[in-house]
């Protein structure tokens, strides 16, 4: 009797000793290793067993419970580690038939293996022990059932919860790093012994969890075939969502500028994957794992044929003279004719960086316990190594700052005598509707003139600006106006206003494209250049404004002048003319204060925004040496041009582009030849103009936003503005209605 309760400890059941499910002939139940757990224990004694006194029996099929628990563990762990069940792509006909029975796909896990692993230790520990109990009994000359529920009795506390562990996980199809949390979760328990036995599954699941880090931070490689770590790919998880479908993968690749792997990887290649992150694990841990990866991605494989300076003190470089092989060899992207030299993932990231991030790992894969502090504290120090290689390779290999000094000068404006040249070139075509067709090729004319004239040979960032007019649409004005006729300067012909209208909103949508080459990508990300490029095309809006206003006063002027001239030449009376000074005095009145809103508003955002803005920069680059700090300071940057300059205000923003949409109409209505038919329009601009400038000043002096840290040098902008109390008075609605012209006539 005592040998077969031996048997039926470790999992073999006979004729006094049964297995209920076998006598169940319905359903047949194989109980191969692919078989479903029971849901309760299913070792029962014979029941024609009448030898036996009930306490015996009761001690008796207690203790054979620890036979059946042993048994389903040690299924458990028997297709848990059976690596041809792991690595075969074909569905054995056991499982179909375990598919059928649980109506669930059973999924291969490296980390069920880890488990089963940790399993297999605990129950050869079991295994010693009932052997050890066969010795005892067979060299007592009196064996007693008390031998044998003593030396199992510490098994009472471990076998059952670990059943209950396995049974949880088979009915929930638990794995990665769900395992781990819920491995993390049982270790919290107040039964000594049992927790230490859960700790050291955990330790099993944790070594592969470190493998997998160390693949991922120290080689930057993904080695997850099942999808169990938390880091994966973002294609992986497109392609199996049921969300997401082909076409929208497409669209986000097709958002990229290049198709280079490495930036795919980069931007869209890897993501976090919150299903299998453990909770124990901080979300900003998480993502410095993730950031370390890519980086060390881009670090071990740089792009094929990227070629950097041999030497970064010698950024300045040299170029041969160009106006020899003509301004268009100037537009097409040049190669530095210094020494370069390919480079290598060794130099990129040295060998000696590599064995200290994998000494790190070992050093909390060979702890007997996961220690969170020590975690994070190692990741941390992982990130910062990485990102100070990145910072390296972007700031002082790719000469970082030289292109943000690009991007200023360009996209910025910082190159004002270019832009005025090129405003200046362009501007009859642009008082006629661009055409779809060739609007961009007509505007590369005025381009290249005005680099020609402005831009130096030593400016080898031009060469990566391109002009572009994508998609020309038109647009109708929010400023309602009469409508009348204005004749063109030199031409007979009659427009519309709604062809001012649609130039207007046409040649507004003038682009510049920026030429980035890797690993510059990595840190001029399409969001970012689109930020540029709402800045640009806002800013060459505000000084086209300011321009035409200059243009018209000095066209009036000539024509003043010109007049008083042949008046005086032919011997007409001067009153006439003086008369008619008198008669357009309002009208210049009203040109100064446009002049004045707008010249204001662009040293506002030209000298209090951007450059002071763009010292703070300066001083963290020169302070930072990591990548991701980089990266945020950047994006402060940017965010802090956006807000300071009101472009993220939509109710200051409409009023602006209102304003200037005013002073671009007024300007062309008084350079117009029948400036009389024009008058009741003129006044009319001049009355929307008042209520639109009073408008900005009451919304800009606002405790909402003058009172607020997002805008620190607009009460200086609100200053000259009101410096004569003028604004302060409109605003309050002293001179908040524009008093009637005098007819505007011709003499």
């Amino acid at each position: 009797m005592l040998h077969e309760l031996l048997l039926a400890l470790l999992g073999y059941t006979g004729d006094l000793i049964i297995d209920v499910r076998e006598h169940q002939e319905t359903l047949r139940v194989n109980l191969s290793p692919g078989a479903p757990l029971a849901d309760e224990p299913t070792f029962k004694l014979a029941p024609d067993l009448s030898f036996l006194q009930p306490s015996d029996r009761e001690v008796i099929e207690r203790v054979i419970t620890l036979g059946f628990y042993y048994r389903e563990l040690e299924r458990f762990a028997a297709k848990s580690r059976n690596l041809s069940w792991i690595r075969s792509s074909n569905e054995s006909p056991l499982s179909r038939g375990t598919d059928t029975l649980k109506g669930k796909k059973v999924k291969p896990s490296v980390y069920r293996r880890a488990l089963a692993n940790g399993i297999v230790e605990v129950l050869s520990l079991y295994r010693s022990a009932v052997l050890h109990i066969e010795q005892k009994l067979l060299s007592d000359s009196l064996p007693i059932l008390a031998t044998v529920t003593q030396g199992l009795n510490k098994f009472f506390v471990l076998l059952p919860p670990l059943y209950e562990l396995i049974l949880e996980i088979e009915r929930d199809n638990i794995y990665g790093g769900r395992l781990l949390n819920l491995l993390h979760k049982r270790c919290h328990c107040g039964v000594p012994e049992l927790q230490t036995c859960i700790q050291r599954l955990l330790w099993h699941g944790h070594q592969v969890l470190y493998n997998q880090l160390a693949s991922w931070m120290v080689y930057g490689i993904l080695h997850d075939q099942y999808g169990e770590f938390f880091v994966g790919r973002q294609e992986e998880e497109d392609r199996d969502s049921e969300h997401d479908s082909p076409a929208n993968v497409l669209e986000k690749l097709a958002n990229m500028s290049t198709n280079d792997v490495a930036l795919t990887d980069w931007h869209l290649g890897f993501h976090i994957s919150l299903d299998m992150l453990p909770e124990y694990i901080p979300m900003h841990i998480a993502e410095s794992i993730l950031f370390a990866g890519k980086a060390i991605r881009v670090l071990r494989k740089p792009s094929h044929g990227i070629q950097f300076q041999a030497a970064p003190s010698h950024q300045q470089i040299q170029k041969g003279s160009q106006k020899a092989q003509g301004f268009s060899g100037r537009l097409s992207l040049q190669k530095d004719t210094s020494v370069e030299t390919l480079l290598t993932g060794e130099e990129l990231l040295p060998q000696s960086e590599a064995d200290k991030i994998e000494a790190m790992l070992q050093d909390l894969k060979e702890s007997s316990e996961f220690h969170k502090r020590s975690f994070e504290t190692a990741v941390d120090s992982i990130k910062a190594i990485a990102a100070n290689h990145l910072w390296q390779l972007v700031v002082v290999r790719a000469d970082l700052n030289g292109h943000l000094k690009a991007l200023k000068d360009y996209f910025l404006l910082a190159k004002g005598d270019f832009f005025q040249s090129f405003l200046e070139e362009s501007r009859q075509l642009m008082r006629l509707p661009p055409r779809q067709s060739t609007a961009e090729a007509d505007l590369m004319v005025p381009f290249q003139l005005a680099a020609i004239k402005t831009i130096g040979e030593e400016d080898k960032y031009f060469s990566r600006v391109s002009l572009r007019m994508p998609g020309i649409t038109v647009k109708s004005s929010r400023v309602e106006l009469p409508k009348a006729k204005a004749h063109s300067d030199g031409d007979s012909g009659v427009q519309s206003d709604t062809f001012a209208e649609m130039s207007i909103d046409g040649w507004d949508s003038i682009a510049l494209e920026y030429s980035v080459d890797w690993p510059l990508h990595l840190f001029f990300t399409q969001e970012v250049l689109s930020k540029y490029l709402k800045i640009f095309q806002y800013l060459l809006r505000l000084k086209r404004t300011q321009m035409e206003l200059e243009k018209s006063w000095a066209s009036a002027m000539h024509q003043d002048h010109s007049d008083f001239a042949k008046r005086r030449s032919d011997g007409m009376n001067g009153s006439v003319s003086q008369q008619r000074r008198q008669r357009f005095r309002p009208l210049w009145r009203v040109r100064e204060h446009m002049a004045f809103l707008i010249r204001n508003l662009q040293f506002y955002i030209q000298v209090d925004v951007i450059e002071s803005q763009w010292n703070v920069l300066q001083a963290h680059i020169q302070n930072s040496h990591d990548f991701t700090e980089l990266v945020g300071f950047h994006q402060e940057y940017l965010s802090a041009l956006i807000s300071q300059s009101f472009l993220d205000i939509g109710s200051v923003s409409r009023i602006l582009d209102g304003i200037m949409k005013l002073c671009l109409q007024f300007c062309w209505k008084i350079e117009s030849q029948e400036i009389k038919e024009c008058t009741a329009e003129l006044e009319h601009i001049a009355e929307e103009f008042n209520k639109k400038s009073n408008s900005l000043y009451t919304i800009l002096r606002s405790s909402r936003i003058a009172g607020s840290q997002r805008a620190p040098f607009l009460r200086r902008f609100l200053l000259r503005l009101n410096f004569n109390a003028f604004f302060e008075a409109t605003a309050r609605g002293v001179l908040n209605v524009v008093r009637p012209r005098p007819a505007l006539a011709l003499q």
